[in-house]
């Protein structure tokens, strides 16, 4: 009896096949990285042309002809706006050194290269949507700085920008 199930277990272990799949993202993507890429570690900045690196949040870039990591752009792009500027994710590479494509990605994607539409993760500082509520008597007004934002932006009362009689 002990041999028979001894054997169902080797057999039923044999047959089990388990896979397990670990995928770390340590690093918070930057508030100016693209929106909607969570298992990506890096970005190519063709404007600049340099990569960042979301897991360590350092920026990869050629200094004197080496490939250099810094926590902070050189100083000739420390008015480069990283939010304004199109950020190619680089999805297809898993090790440290994604450099070892920069002669592929700078062709493929030049400087001033558009591709799809991006939305920022976050939003720019001092960009952001400001409204204040002020209470005067039993009126509360929403003053916005957006556009559409507060209170009252349409026509008035339901009437006009219909297609009634004049």
């Amino acid at each position: 009896m002990k041999n028979v199930l001894l054997a169902l277990l080797f057999f039923t272990c044999g047959l089990s096949q388990a896979q397990v799949s670990v995928n770390v993202n340590i690093g918070t993507p930057p508030a100016w990285g693209p929106a909607g890429y969570t298992e990506v570690r890096y970005y190519y900045l063709p404007d600049i042309e340099v990569y960042y690196d979301i897991n360590t949040a350092q920026y990869i870039y050629i200094n004197n002809g080496n490939w250099v990591r810094a926590s902070a752009l050189p100083t000739v792009y420390k008015n480069y706006n990283l939010y304004n500027g199109y950020k190619v994710v680089v999805n297809d590479y898993r090790g440290t050194t994604p450099y070892v494509y920069y002669k592929d990605h700078k062709v493929k994607y030049p400087k001033g290269y558009k591709g799809k539409p991006q939305k920022n993760i976050g939003t720019p500082p001092g960009l952001a949507k400001k409204s204040v509520a002020v209470k005067s008597s039993n009126k509360t007004v929403v003053k916005s700085n957006g556009k559409g934002n507060g209170k009252n932006n349409g026509n008035g009362k339901g009437h006009g920008n219909g297609k009634g009689k004049n």
